[in-house]
C-alpha cells in the first residue's frame, strides 16, 4: 500500500507540474520508489541433481538443503525453467510446480521461465515441442496461449504467484521456429509474445512478464529485437539480459551492459534485468568482482530501471552435465564468488 501511494503522490505532484508548465516541451518522466532488487538463482537442475545423490554443503562443510543455503548467502528470488515435455521429466510442470513450493517455503520471489520447448531454447535453437511440430500458425499460438495459462493455473492452484515470467529464453532470433524466427517473420514472433504476454496477465495481473535475449552487452542486437516487437504491437513489462563474460573481459562487457541497459530503459521506458550470468568456478576472485560490479551496475540504472541480477545454476559442480561455469567447488561448497551476493 505505501508504494501505491507514493506513486500516486509521485503521478499527481507530476501532473500538477506538467500543468503548471504547459508550454514546455519536457517529457514528465515518473520514477517509482526504490524497492529490493532481485538477487537470484536459476537452480533448475536441483532435482534432478538430489536424485542422483548429489549434495550441498555450507562452507563450514555441513550438509544442507540448497533453498536453505542460498537464503543464507544472501539470495532473496529463485528462478526455474519451464520444458512442455521433457524426455526425463525434469523441468516439467511437476517438477516445476515442486521446486516453486520449496522457494516459496524459504520465502524466496519466484521466476519462471518458459522456453516452449521440450529441452533447451537458446540463441542456436528454438525448437518447438514435439506435440505442436505440425500445428498451422494460428493453432501454434492457440496452443502456447493455452500452455502457458495452464501453468501459471497450476501453480496459482499450489499457491504460487510467480513475480516474473519469462517468455522465451535468448529469444535473439524469436522461438518456435520456423514460424517463430524473428529474422524471417518478426510479425509471428510478436504474435507469439503477445499470446504469452496475454495469458499471463490473465492469471496473474500483477506478475511481470520478460523478453529475454542474451549478449547483454550486444546493443545493436536489442534495439533491433525490441524496435521490431514494438512495431508490430507486441508487450513486455521487463527486457531480461543473459551476460557470460571471461575472467578477462568481465570489466569491458559489464561496462557494455550498463551502456546498453540504461539504453534500454530510456529508448522503450520499461525496466532491465540481469536474469542469466555466469563465469569460470575455477576463477571464484574473479567471479566476485564481476558479480559485485554488475549487480552494482543494475542498481545504477537510470531511473531505478535496474531491477536485479540472477546466477545461473550455481549449484552445479564436478562439472555436472559438462557445465563449468557454476559457483561451487569439486567438494559441493559455494565459492567466494557467490559472496557478491551478501550484501
Amino acid at each position: 500500500m505505501k508504494k501505491i501511494s507514493c506513486s500516486c503522490f509521485l503521478i499527481l505532484f507530476c501532473l500538477s507540474f506538467s500543468c503548471s508548465k504547459s508550454k514546455s516541451n519536457i517529457p514528465v518522466v515518473i520514477i517509482e520508489p526504490p524497492e529490493t532488487k532481485a538477487k537470484g538463482a536459476d537452480i533448475s537442475w536441483v532435482t534432478e541433481m538430489e536424485a542422483k545423490g548429489v549434495k550441498f554443503y555450507d562452507k563450514s562443510g555441513k550438509q544442507q538443503d540448497l533453498f536453505l543455503l542460498l537464503k543464507s548467502l544472501g539470495f532473496n528470488s529463485i528462478r526455474l525453467r519451464a520444458w512442455v515435455n521433457p524426455t526425463d521429466g525434469y523441468c516439467n510442470t511437476a517438477d516445476l510446480v515442486a521446486k516453486a513450493i520449496r522457494a516459496k517455503a524459504q520465502g524466496f520471489q519466484i521466476m519462471i521461465d518458459f522456453h516452449y520447448s521440450d529441452w533447451w531454447a537458446d540463441p542456436g535453437k528454438q525448437t518447438k515441442p514435439a506435440a505442436w511440430t505440425t500445428l498451422d500458425f494460428a493453432t501454434l499460438t492457440a496452443t502456447l496461449h493455452e500452455y502457458t495459462k495452464s501453468v501459471m493455473n497450476t501453480l496459482k492452484d499450489n499457491g504460487i504467484t510467480p513475480v516474473w515470467v519469462q517468455v522465451g529464453n535468448e529469444t535473439n532470433d524469436g522461438m518456435l521456429w520456423e514460424d517463430g524466427r524473428a529474422s524471417k517473420n518478426m510479425a509471428n514472433f510478436a504474435t507469439l509474445i503477445k499470446s504469452g504476454y496475454a495469458a499471463v496477465k490473465e492469471v496473474s495481473p500483477t506478475t511481470q512478464v520478460i523478453v529475454h535475449l542474451s549478449n547483454g552487452y550486444d546493443n545493436n542486437l536489442f534495439r533491433w529485437m525490441f524496435d521490431g516487437l514494438k512495431a508490430n504491437g507486441a508487450k513486455w513489462d521487463i527486457i531480461g539480459m543473459s551476460l557470460y563474460p571471461s575472467k578477462t573481459n568481465w570489466q569491458t562487457l559489464n561496462a557494455q551492459c550498463l551502456t546498453n541497459m540504461n539504453d534500454m530503459v530510456s529508448r522503450y521506458s520499461t525496466p532491465v534485468m540481469v536474469v542469466e550470468v555466469g563465469m569460470e568456478a575455477d576463477a571464484p576472485t574473479e567471479g566476485k568482482a564481476f558479480l559485485a560490479d554488475i549487480i552494482s551496475k543494475v542498481k545504477s540504472v537510470n531511473n531505478n530501471g535496474g531491477k536485479g541480477v540472477f546466477y545461473w545454476e550455481p549449484e552445479s559442480y564436478n562439472n555436472w552435465q559438462g557445465y563449468g561455469l557454476g559457483a561451487f567447488d569439486n567438494s559441493g561448497k559455494p565459492t567466494a564468488a557467490l559472496d557478491a551476493f551478501a550484501n
